[in-house]
């Protein structure tokens, strides 16, 4: 099987703060990690392959920093790493990034499934996967917990909020993974020396055929904003039993029941 697995570097969200004055977001300091969940898409590849054989391709389009997270991905499993470099992409919407990827994806060629996290965890945008099954044509499942590859049928189980669906498609896919999916491995001190001997492909906007048609952009950040919460501290002591109708009051009064 030819597998991709599509992921994003991002700040850690841990490492951000909150100017109080503006509220806007503080990342100077931040550092940089593969998306939560895109780590779990990457180590569902990585585990497909293990149980089917095949190539797993970590791809990844961006500006010229995010480079250094091929190592990481490599590190992770993958077989190869296929990077698009473009400055521009550093603010590419969902829709530019979901064009981008099936276009190298068409160029990697006879790719059997996609795997993409449900969400970044900086945006959380939750499109580029179901936006790039579109762009290749091929059927999209998302929000998956569990998958059974078998004589070219994909066997999912879907996470939805009042129960769990079980879904089956023919290959190719595009798939989208949840954390409960799996546990992402911690690479080993030989598999991150041997990363940097994996081949890594860098491709260029000319190099995919791509025109001012596929970069338009129809949505635009124009600022992020972190929520500054207020939390009152209320003591109440006493008998347990008055306690417990203190706090009720309590919350009746800000509403929260």
């Amino acid at each position: 099987m030819r597998i991709v697995a599509c992921y994003k570097y991002v700040q850690d969200e841990r490492d951000l703060r909150i100017n109080p004055e503006n509220q806007a977001l503080v990342t100077e300091r931040a550092a940089w990690k593969i998306s939560d969940y895109d780590r779990n898409a990457l180590e569902e590849a990585v585990r497909v392959k293990e149980e089917q054989g095949g190539t797993v391709y970590a791809l990844i389009a961006g500006a010229s920093h995010v480079k250094v997270s091929l190592k990481d991905a490599l590190a992770r499993g993958a077989d190869e790493g296929v990077f698009i470099q473009e400055e521009s992409l550093a603010l590419a919407d969902p829709g530019i990034t979901a064009r981008v990827l099936a276009k190298a994806i068409q160029k990697i060629g006879n790719c059997d499934l996609v795997f993409c996290g449900e969400g970044a965890s900086d945006d959380y945008a939750q499109q580029v996967g179901p936006r790039l099954a579109v762009h290749l044509g091929w059927p999209a499942v998302t929000y998956v917990s569990r998958i059974k590859v078998e004589g070219g049928v994909l066997r999912a189980e879907r996470k939805l909020e009042d129960g769990i669906e079980v879904v089956e498609v023919e290959l190719p896919a595009v798939v989208t993974v949840t954390g409960e999916i799996n546990q992402p491995r911690i690479p080993s001190l030989k598999q991150v020396m041997g990363a940097g001997k994996k081949p890594v492909q860098i491709w260029t906007f000319d190099d995919l055929a791509l025109g001012p048609a596929d970069l338009r952009a129809y949505v635009r950040n124009q600022a992020v904003k972190g929520a500054i919460v207020t939390r009152k501290r209320l003591v109440f002591k006493g008998d347990p039993a008055e306690v417990i109708f203190k706090v009720v009051e309590a919350l009746r009064k800000e509403g929260v029941i």
